[in-house]
């Protein structure tokens, strides 16, 4: 093995992992110009360019991408081997990432990254909020949070969350000034905020209860968001109504800033879950964090 090409894998699967030198560089703690000769150093000894390079983008050509496939998945065996034996002496280590939707890291999350940096300081998790429905296999994230509908089948799931209510809420100067609903009927008399998902572009159709029985509801208004905290807080403002999960804004409700609406249309979702794949679930970091989670939680 050729030692000068095995010390820049590192810099080759974070180039290939941000699509770019500079933000490679700002990962790895870098220069650009330190991360630009690594790649260039190993393109040279393997006699093939890896990145196609433009002013604006760094992609992988077809050389790099079975480079890469091939490269990645031992490169990680080999950091996953030195952190069990760093966790068998009680040290663990390593870097874990998580990807989590933003109404999850406040109630859930945050209290296990608290203990786990008191049991494990050498640990650093990396916590990545996003809505769209990722594939942490691909982004190489160790884990994933989402709730249960939203899981792929092949992944392992531990229940973080009990189930709880989407709802509809308003701030009590709008409903002073616009009057209150009395039926789902009435929602298209009001400015219903809207959210677009990240992942498809489209507007979220709300799912409410309707004498029993879960409609699809396209409702109208003039804001659009697409982060639930955004819609929270037009909704504060006293511009509108949104649709939210009840945990995110049970604070807002107990100190009367918010008021829910029409509480017969709440739909029951099935709760927050960790996910990940079964060879991430036998490395020492996700187990941390899993049985921190356990304890802290009281799952």
């Amino acid at each position: 093995m050729d030692r000068d090409l095995l010390i820049h894998l590192p810099v080759i699967l974070s180039v290939a992992r941000c699509q770019g030198f500079a933000a490679a560089a700002k990962e790895l703690g870098m220069s650009a110009s330190a991360v630009s000769h690594a790649v260039k150093t190993v393109e040279d000894r393997l006699g093939l360019p890896l990145f196609a390079r433009t002013t604006r983008t760094v992609s992988l050509t077809d050389w790099g991408v079975d480079f890469i496939k091939t490269v990645a998945p031992a490169f990680s065996e080999i950091s996953e081997a030195m952190e069990r034996v760093q966790a068998a002496k009680g040290q663990v280590s390593g870097l874990l990432r998580i990807n989590i939707p933003h109404m999850s890291l406040n109630k859930t999350i945050l209290p296990v990254i608290q203990a786990l940096s008191i049991r494990h300081p050498k640990l650093t998790v990396e916590i990545f909020a996003d809505n769209a429905m990722t594939d942490i296999v691909a982004t190489r994230f160790d884990a994933g949070i989402r709730v249960g509908g939203m899981l792929a089948q092949d992944m392992v799931a531990i229940r973080l969350a009990p189930p709880f209510h989407w709802i509809i809420v308003a701030s009590p100067d709008y409903l002073a000034s616009h009057g209150t609903p009395q039926s789902i009927n009435d929602l298209k008399h009001h400015n219903c905020i809207s959210y677009r998902m990240t992942s498809s572009g489209r507007i979220y159709q709300w799912e409410v209860m309707q004498d029993g029985i879960e409609v699809t509801l396209e409702t109208e208004g003039n804001v659009v968001v697409n982060s639930g905290q955004l819609a929270i807080e037009v909704v504060l403002a006293g511009i509108g109504m949104t649709y939210v999960p009840k945990p995110t804004v049970q604070d807002l409700l107990d100190n009367g800033s918010l008021v829910e609406v029409l509480p017969g249309a709440n739909s029951l979702e099935s709760g927050l879950f960790l996910y990940f794949t079964r060879s991430a679930g036998r490395t020492p970091k996700l187990r941390a964090f899993i049985d921190t989670a356990k304890e802290v939680l009281k799952l």
